[in-house]
């Protein structure tokens, strides 16, 4: 990457509505993670869900602020907008949540997928902390598969799509899908499945779930970090773009080929280094773990099991 890469730059992009039925789409790009957030607006009734929204966290410090959120919040004022919903797609590995401080700003429910369930069980057991995690307790809605709920006037539809994380889900609304870590953009290919939890078996399944909504969909993704010949982040491609051209499942990809690539690649990589802090935050709805008895807030890191 060059000095000047876009990938080290707080990048905001707006993907309009294509008509009726379809929502005005903002991608906010957060540096530091290479994540990307979303404002998901009826541009009728000006009605919003903010989606996978960044509590910043500094990995050698574990100091906390919220530069991202205040930004995306910043555009809600900007274009006149009130939000609705927050809401994430999973219990985030590499960055830490804003869900509750959102939740506290704006007064706005927070929701996740209901398996979030099941990974605090997992989690509770690797950090053999047994009363950790309450999800009922915060988050305001847990949704299952095929559940729907509004924005404004447009309806979305949950679409449980596992394999990154066992609970993942996707939003659909309109012509626009958040997909979350299932896809990367089609020069970078998909998302790691090796997290606990995680399956690229399943991944695959949930992939294809996604190329079978009608070609124009807009997909949405998690992350980016640039590409071979490329050093500006992306996040928006075509459900037909992914088809032709995504080099994991694009053409003639078979499964079994594609669960070999995956699980090859995941072994290569290394844990993100946010993930052993961030989870405990984020299965709390992000909610930082109640103070002690100096006034300070503390995380648990396991030793020897990863």
């Amino acid at each position: 990457m060059t000095d000047t890469s876009k990938l080290d730059q707080p990048i905001v992009r707006h993907s309009p509505s294509t008509g009726a039925g379809n929502p005005d789409v903002w991608g906010i790009y957060e540096p530091d993670t290479g994540s990307i957030q979303y404002i998901c607006a009826d541009p009728a009734t000006k009605k919003a869900a903010l989606i996978d929204v960044v509590l910043n966290f500094d990995p050698a410090s574990f100091a906390t602020d919220t530069r991202s959120m205040d930004q995306v919040l910043s555009l809600i004022d900007e274009h006149g907008l009130t939000v609705e919903w927050v809401l994430d797609t999973h219990p985030h590995a590499d960055h830490a949540m804003a869900s509750a401080r959102l939740k506290d700003r704006t007064g706005a429910p927070n929701a996740i997928g209901q398996k979030v369930k099941e990974i605090a069980d997992l989690w509770r057991g690797i950090y053999n902390a047994p009363d950790a995690f309450d999800p009922t307790r915060d988050f305001d809605r847990l949704f299952a598969d095929g559940d729907t709920f509004k924005i404004g006037d447009l309806e979305v539809r949950v679409m449980l799509s596992p394999g990154h994380t066992l609970g993942s889900i996707t939003y659909i609304c309109g012509n626009a899908a958040f997909v979350h870590d299932t896809f990367m953009q089609p020069d970078s290919g998909t998302s790691r499945a090796d997290f606990p939890g995680g399956s690229s078996e399943e991944l695959w399944d949930s992939l294809q779930a996604i190329l079978a909504l009608p070609g124009n969909t807009r997909l949405f993704i998690g992350h980016d970090y640039g590409a071979e010949g490329r050093d500006e982040p992306e996040w928006e491609a075509r459900v037909d773009d992914h088809k032709a051209h995504n080099i994991h499942v694009g053409g003639d990809t078979d499964k079994a080929t594609y669960v070999e690539t995956r699980d090859s690649r995941d072994a290569t990589l290394a844990l993100p280094d946010r993930m052993l802090a961030v989870l405990q935050i984020n299965l709390r709805g992000g909610r930082l773990p109640d103070a002690e008895s100096d006034g300070a807030h503390y995380l648990k890191l396991p030793v020897d099991k990863f």
